[in-house]
């Protein structure tokens, strides 16, 4: 897993440059967004729990269908399985915000993620909106806590690049 900072000098390094203003500026953006992102991944971390299963109550509130016979979360074994793949979602965007890119997200989650849901007949829809629904209860639980954060793009990054990876298709 690579940071901002990483992937900068990597960039740099490998056209055999020097930083320039632009790299740098890039550098200083991950350093001036470094508490926000700190306390958002500190607020997640303490509240996963909590918002595993506000996420699962909602998603089943919208999606009945899913817990009855046929659904994909029907049987004890695959509704814990769907808590498990939001539990990984949730804690896969928290890295994915301290690093400060979506790169650990290609490498961890995603790659290889939408072939093996499709291989097992799991709908991506519902999941997408697994990820839409987290990204609101953890914005929400931001504004409880009150937390200022000044650029909400930090924060909306690694749920919309989940979810648009998951429902790209192929034409």
């Amino acid at each position: 897993m690579q940071d901002v900072i990483s992937n900068i000098v990597n960039k740099y390094d490998i056209t055999g440059k020097y930083l320039d203003s632009t790299g740098i500026q890039e550098i200083e953006e991950y350093f001036d967004t470094a508490l926000e992102r700190l306390e958002v991944t500190e607020l997640i971390a303490s509240n996963s729990s909590k918002i595993v299963k506000e996420t699962a109550t909602r998603l089943y509130l919208e999606q009945p269908e899913l817990l009855r016979p046929g659904g994909n979360s029907y049987t004890t074994r695959r509704y814990a399985t769907c808590l498990r793949d939001i539990d990984y979602y949730l804690r896969y965007v928290s890295y994915s915000l301290i690093a400060g890119n979506n790169n650990i997200l290609n490498e961890r989650l995603l790659d290889g993620l939408k072939e093996t849901y499709s291989s097992l007949s799991v709908p991506i829809g519902p999941i997408v909106r697994t990820v839409e629904i987290l990204k609101d209860i953890v914005l929400n639980e931001i504004e409880n806590k009150g937390i200022k954060i000044i650029n909400l793009n930090i924060l909306n990054k690694p749920f919309d690049y989940i979810s648009l990876n998951l429902s790209e298709q192929n034409i």
